[in-house]
């Protein structure tokens, strides 16, 4: 019997996992997808956000402004990459000018630091490259930019390095109340707990309902976004947010932690919990939104587009906590933006619920660093000679678009929690998101994946379940 289960391994259930591994703790985490951050998680904004947004006194400004704080720490510790950019929301009327000074108050109710709204003169010495109607900003020097992939999987590697386990393509199916505690029935195997954690992005209402009459109703929210290669990343070196209005925090133009250049999301409402797939009207729209705040984007130098789904709560605000009626049961639900600044603070604040309600004792060899993947092309030359020479691994280059050496996806494979696909590859060390889009190297990172793995080349996905690279065999194999 475990003394918890998290539903989910996003980036909050992940958080969760390593706040909870610093206590004496039989913790599991379950995920229905084939890797840690599958969902939400991995298709967002990567921003961290100042919190000057959000309504005060709410979860969300509350846990947006602790989130953020943390970051930078954080980053050292579990070594993912973070940096402090700074962010403006540009106002493009005169007549708008006062919602800026509305943002500016909420801001500083919310705690947030050195905040200061920008006349038109300073805004355009600072970013050259703002459409010209940009009459006014509002400066949060204290927002930054954030690998979401690299957070995610720190995280779970952190907890998992603390004695957590982690089942993998494993679904909470049903959930049953009993006495102590609860049963959780996945396709595999019946699995008994003490106390759940609900983080279960889109389908948190689902699992929730299952042991509460207290209903929650969760809309899928999508947002589609388009990223331009590198050579583009200095269009901007602030993230870049219109004002705000009910569905968000607008379309967004900002640098990458990587140095591409992002623009999005848009926001769309829409039944089905998996369609993610990017619609032509949905990239139409937040291109004309994004040139009435940055002018002469280079929207030729687009290499991608995606789209993610944020948890939308009609209650505008994150679920946290224990239903009445399911005493042990702590939601995490109801996580949109700003979820991933959030989520260290979301960790802490669950962590320590799930701590009194157990009577959790301190983990005392609890480990709170973590090293990620080596990239040699952080070391001096020197360094990468004697690096090659040990390990000539790190001298073969598999992704030339971002200089992904086979050293590289070796330690993503054979690491905790390893990658056993191309994106779970590709989330760990880039191979693959260059300006090519992998139409090179994956054939040599499947390669590595069958050898590796011991599979063979039909068996190899791109991201789990049925999505297979290889179908059927060639005829000169017959």
């Amino acid at each position: 019997m475990y003394d918890v289960i998290i539903i989910g391994a996003g980036v909050v259930g992940c958080a969760i996992a390593r706040e909870l591994s610093r206590y004496q703790v039989k913790a599991c985490v379950i995920e229905k997808d084939e890797d840690v951050c599958n969902g939400t998680s991995k298709a967002n904004s990567a921003i961290s956000h100042a919190g000057f947004d959000a309504v005060p006194g709410t979860l969300k400004a509350k846990l947006n402004v602790e989130g953020n704080l943390m970051m930078e720490k954080l980053s050292k510790e579990l070594d993912f990459p973070f940096k402090q950019t700074g962010a403006l929301v540009v106002c493009g009327r005169e007549a708008d000018k006062e919602k800026l000074q509305e943002l500016y108050d909420k801001g500083i109710k919310n705690g947030v630091k050195e905040l200061r709204i920008l006349d038109k003169e300073e805004v355009h010495k600072m970013e050259t490259n703002l459409a010209e109607q940009v009459v006014a900003a509002l400066y949060a020097p204290t927002s930054g930019i954030v690998c979401p992939f690299q957070m995610t999987i720190a995280f779970a590697e952190n907890a998992y390095a603390n004695g957590v386990e982690f089942k993998l393509n494993t679904k909470a199916e049903q959930i049953r109340k009993v006495k102590g505690g609860y049963v959780v029935e996945t396709p595999e195997e019946i699995l008994k707990t003490r106390a759940i954690v609900n983080a279960a992005g889109v389908y948190a209402d689902e699992i929730h309902n299952m042991v509460s009459k207290e209903k929650l109703k969760i809309v899928a929210r999508r947002g589609d976004y388009c990223l331009l290669d590198k050579a583009a990343g200095a269009h901007v070196s602030h993230t870049i947010f219109p004002l705000p209005n009910e569905f968000g925090k607008g379309v967004i133009v900002s640098p990458t932690i990587h140095g591409n250049l992002i623009v999005g999301p848009t926001a769309m409402d829409v039944e089905d919990k998996e369609a993610n797939n990017v619609r032509q009207e949905g990239l139409d729209f937040l291109m004309a939104k994004a040139e009435e705040s940055v002018a002469d984007l280079p929207m030729r130098q687009v290499i991608t587009s995606f789209a993610g789904l944020r948890a939308h709560e009609s209650r505008g605000d994150f679920t946290i906590g224990e239903p009445k009626d399911a005493k042990n049961f702590f939601d995490a639900a109801g996580i949109e933006s700003p979820g991933l600044t959030s989520a260290p603070a979301i960790g802490i604040m669950v962590a320590k619920m799930v701590k009194e309600a157990l009577n959790l004792s301190e983990n005392k060899y609890f480990v709170a660093e973590r090293k990620g993947i080596l990239n040699p092309q952080t070391l001096s030359k020197e360094e990468r000679t004697a690096l090659v020479k040990e390990c000539p691994e790190y001298g073969n280059i598999i992704c030339r678009c971002e200089m992904v050496t086979e050293g590289e996806i070796l330690d993503a494979i054979r690491r905790p929690l390893g990658a056993r696909s191309l994106d779970g590859i590709k989330r760990r060390t880039r191979a693959g998101m260059g300006r090519c889009q992998s139409g090179f190297c994956s054939p040599r990172t499947m390669e590595i994946l069958v050898r590796e793995l011991g599979i063979n080349m039909a068996e190899v996905t791109k991201a789990g379940g049925e999505s297979k690279i290889i179908a059927g065999v060639n005829k000169d194999c017959l």
